[in-house]
């Protein structure tokens, strides 16, 4: 057929009569008409029983969003085998034991377990710091009789940490700080390990409180230190169990959030047990904040749109330490990039960075991308949302989901359309339509993934400040809220040092005594900024 349909095209540059090609092309579909219509015919037949493979029974979610989640699960590693599953029963309503026999959890499923622990062992292999510790402290069990309840982001490197503070004496319940950034498989092989975690990626807003609350009200077993990330499992606790923290110790809290509403309490004068701000530590702002952001902001934007950033116009709200590294990252890939603040000295930096200060309403009509990191609340409001130009997209690289107001777009008139998983259309009547990421939460863990050493400083730091508090004596900490300790910061660096081959300068007794210093540290006053 390939053949005939070529010499009718060169016959036709013969100028040969339009009646001659005519006749041709007749008798020729003529002979072939039983051929080819079988051809059709079992083509036809292959595709619709190929199409009757597909399933049929679909749970809660539509046949083109099933399609649409398994196409992008197939190459975003923060999907992972997180959502490979069918499977629609809610956790809550499965009954799951690990190979022990406990069923002291609660996660999607446990027969991933396996491939949780290769994530798990994968992860162990960038945090040099924590396996360090794990080692030289494992045989003083400095957290021996310690009961930790967390709340945190379930991932990887996380679970290096619990296994850690596990090794170190603690036992752990954990829950999970995102609705999104759990991932299932290692939610499983802690589960597996022994680990009570209740944690699943995708849990709405009444399974994100039942899990913090199965971790808390627990019979014959009470927390005498809490891990939060965002303050909500110290607020569950004030709210329904007030009378714990006659045995709390202390709490340790990451996320500028949270911190927030530490302070709040203390000046209230409710904060009652002391709490370490491990947000604020050099280790975390500096290097979890800065370089993390950095990195992980492409890597959100790139799995989930697919967007080219050279010459798009950029928004980022806040220039705090995550602000900065997301902005470095995108001037860095030909964006052209503009920066909102409240504060005039991080205003100053950005200018002084090469960035444009401007207010968010002289921007938004032209801008590409719109991203908050301020760790407030009505960031973007729905007037902003209202006036941005069609396919804008808008993220939240800040901890809570409160940045953007997203409840202000589930009304009758606007329409949601879910493209891929974290990704949603919003679409006006107009059809104008925005990009919503990750529904306003946390783009980078819950789109992406983190880089590993980077948490893997973070998570020592948390261990550090969980060991500080609790073995502290009784009189050095008192109902307020306290920064990690200079030489814990300085400690921290330097058991990651060792992974780039990197050797200290040492001062000679002469330096040191000019300077005012001890030759071990600390080297720098508590007021000092990096």
């Amino acid at each position: 057929m390939y053949f005939l349909c070529f010499f009718c095209l060169f016959v036709s540059g013969r100028k040969w009569s339009r009646q001659f090609l005519l006749s041709f092309w007749c008798t020729v579909c003529s002979a072939h008409q039983g051929t080819i219509f079988l051809s059709l015919k079992i083509q036809f037949a292959d595709q619709k029983q190929e199409f009757n493979k597909r399933p049929t029974k679909i749970g809660r979610r539509s046949l083109s969003r099933s399609i649409s989640q398994s196409s992008t699960d197939s190459y975003s590693s923060a999907a992972s085998y997180t959502d490979s599953s069918d499977d629609e029963t809610s956790p809550r309503d499965k009954q799951q034991k690990n190979s022990k026999g406990s069923s002291d959890f609660c996660v999607k499923n446990i027969k991933q377990a396996e491939f949780g622990r290769r994530e798990i062992e994968i992860a162990e292999q960038e945090m040099p710091a924590l396996m360090a510790l794990r080692k030289r402290a494992q045989g003083e069990k400095p957290l021996a009789g310690a009961k930790i309840v967390g709340c945190t982001h379930i991932t990887a490197q996380t679970a290096v940490l619990m296994e850690t503070l596990g090794a170190l004496g603690a036992q752990c319940r954990w829950a999970a700080c995102n609705i999104y950034s759990t991932l299932n498989e290692v939610a499983a092989a802690l589960a597996e390990s022994g680990f009570p975690v209740f944690a699943w990626k995708g849990e709405s807003e009444d399974d994100f409180w039942w899990c913090i609350d199965r971790c808390v009200n627990v019979e014959g077993w009470q927390p005498n230190m809490i891990l939060d990330d965002g303050g909500d499992l110290t607020h569950w606790i004030y709210k329904k169990y007030p009378n714990m923290f006659k045995k709390i110790k202390g709490i340790v809290e990451e996320s500028v959030t949270g911190v927030h509403r530490l302070y709040q309490l203390s000046k209230a004068g409710k904060l009652c047990v002391p709490a370490m701000n491990v947000n604020d530590s050099v280790t975390k702002q500096k290097f979890d904040n800065l370089y993390c952001c950095r990195e992980s902001i492409l890597d959100g934007l790139k799995r989930t749109t697919d967007m080219m950033f050279g010459g798009k116009q950029v928004v980022v709200c806040g220039y705090g330490e995550v602000g900065k590294g997301c902005c470095a990252a995108l001037k860095a890939m030909g964006s052209i990039v503009y920066v909102t603040e409240i504060d005039p000295i991080c205003a100053l930096q950005a200018c002084m960075d090469g960035f444009r200060l401007v207010k968010l309403n002289e921007v938004i009509r032209q801008v590409d991308i719109v991203i908050t990191c301020t760790g407030n609340k009505n960031v973007v409001t729905r007037e902003h949302l209202d006036r941005m130009k069609n396919s804008c997209i808008v993220c939240n690289m800040g901890h809570s989901n409160t940045e953007i107001d997203v409840a202000s777009l589930r009304t009758p008139e606007l329409t949601w359309e879910r493209v891929r998983s974290q990704v949603d259309h919003v679409i006006w009547p107009d059809g104008k339509r925005i990009v919503l990421l990750a529904e306003g939460r946390l783009l980078n863990l819950s789109c992406s993934t983190m880089p590993t050493f980077v948490l893997s400083i973070t998570a020592t730091t948390q261990a550090l400040a969980l060991i500080e508090l609790y073995n502290a004596p009784e009189g050095r900490y008192k109902q307020d809220v306290y920064l990690l300790p200079k030489k814990m910061d300085e400690y921290v660096a330097s058991l990651h040092l060792p992974t780039f081959d990197a050797h200290l300068t040492e001062l000679t007794d002469e330096q040191a005594k000019y300077l005012g210093l001890n030759k071990n540290g600390p080297f720098k006053p508590n007021y000092y900024r990096y």
